[in-house]
């Protein structure tokens, strides 16, 4: 996870003057409504969440994450517009978290089930920081496994992106958001 002058940079100049990157959510232009959430609920869990947009033009994913009856994840998904991304190498996300980690999750078809790819990321509490998630940090997974001779992400396929928590610890959560980007290139380690 890397916070580098560059990503300062690039997030305080309207998303129409970046031009080494590509937004691909901006919740200064869009709304609660392009969202969708996907809890444990689905398999007996008691999960919540919910998202919300902001005055300020960030979105907000909170609830409660419950381990009872076997649950423990709740999420949010909206639909990308389709395009190939193989001329970027990974995403950058400005967040303000709760200090708990949470998953930037890709899938590549349009289906509500079935494989996604996954990229961990922690947060610090009450503070906006900006994680970088390059393309080869996206492991596959199916309901919480690995599958085997699952195939490697497909940048050219991606159509749905989300935020997940699952870190097996009951308790509020909270998760604000104000971009994610694809990169042209990543930053170097200084």
């Amino acid at each position: 996870m890397l916070v580098l002058p560059f990503f300062l940079a690039l997030w305080s100049m309207p998303a129409s003057q970046q031009t080494d990157s590509l937004v691909l959510i901006d919740f200064s232009s869009s709304t609660a409504a392009d969202w969708f959430v996907v809890n444990d609920v689905v398999m007996g869990g008691v999960s919540s969440s919910t998202i919300e947009v902001t005055a300020s033009g960030t979105g907000v994913f909170a609830g409660y994450l419950s381990l009872e009856n076997n649950g423990g994840f709740a999420s949010i998904r909206t639909v990308i517009a389709p395009g190939d991304l193989s001329a970027f190498v990974g995403f950058a996300l400005r967040v303000r978290g709760d200090g708990r980690r949470y998953q930037l999750r890709l899938r590549t078809d349009g289906s509500f089930d079935g494989l996604a790819y996954r990229a961990d990321f922690d947060t610090e509490p009450d503070k906006w920081i900006t994680v970088v998630l390059p393309f080869d940090s996206f492991t596959p997974t199916f309901r919480g496994y690995v599958p085997r001779n699952a195939s490697p992400l497909d940048v050219g396929t991606i159509r749905q992106m989300g935020l997940l928590i699952g870190d097996k610890r009951e308790g509020e959560f909270r998760l604000e958001v104000q971009r994610v980007v694809a990169l042209h290139e990543l930053p170097q380690h200084p």
